[in-house]
């Protein structure tokens, strides 16, 4: 995910940030409300505010089961962790930050299988019925979004020999690249130096 980490850097200092404002190899920890501290993969932190929080996740098989769900709740967990600390006041007074998800997966036989669901009780929702760990990826990323945990979220994938050269996919329109990147440069120019 550096290739990302660094690209998004690119762009956020073509947007007008200076580079002392951005954080990507060290000063990664936020303050979280239900554990002390949380580490981010990219932080633009400005005047003492926060503008930018950004996670970047990938998955290579085999385990796609167990790898998802740990996902899942890790992402949806750190969401809250920062928007409890930011309404507690932990950083940033009246600034809401900008916070994004980037996920890649890799493009092979067990990502794009469909996977049976257990129902012993009650109905799962419709959409994960027979769904890949690829479709319940994009699933996961739109709904972060739709549900207001991340301004924008990005779902990659790539087969493991090209991805290794910068290959990679877009499967749905409305989480690809570009429109993260739009989000994400709409956000941090408002702030420029």
């Amino acid at each position: 995910m550096d290739g990302f980490i660094g690209l998004i850097t690119e762009l956020i200092l073509e947007a007008g940030i200076r580079k002392e404002h951005i954080f990507h190899n060290t000063a990664l920890e936020l303050p979280g409300f239900f554990r002390p501290t949380k580490e981010w993969d990219l932080l633009v932190v400005r005047d003492r505010q926060l503008l930018l929080s950004l996670e970047t996740k990938s998955q290579v098989g085999p385990s796609f089961g167990n790898n998802f769900n740990n996902r899942t709740e890790e992402a949806m967990g750190s969401a809250l962790d920062l928007w409890t600390a930011f309404r507690e006041g932990a950083f940033n007074k009246t600034i809401r930050p900008w916070l994004g998800y980037v996920f890649l997966l890799e493009n092979c036989d067990g990502s794009r299988r469909p996977v049976k669901v257990k129902e012993p009780h009650f109905k799962v929702f419709p959409e994960f019925v027979s769904a890949s760990y690829a479709k319940r990826y994009e699933l996961f990323c739109r709904k972060l979004v739709r549900e207001r945990h991340y301004n924008s979220a990005a779902f990659l994938t790539s087969e493991h020999k090209t991805g290794l050269n910068g290959s990679f996919n877009e499967p749905a329109e409305d989480l690809a690249f570009l429109q993260f990147a739009k989000s994400l440069v709409a956000h941090v120019s408002a702030y420029s130096d």
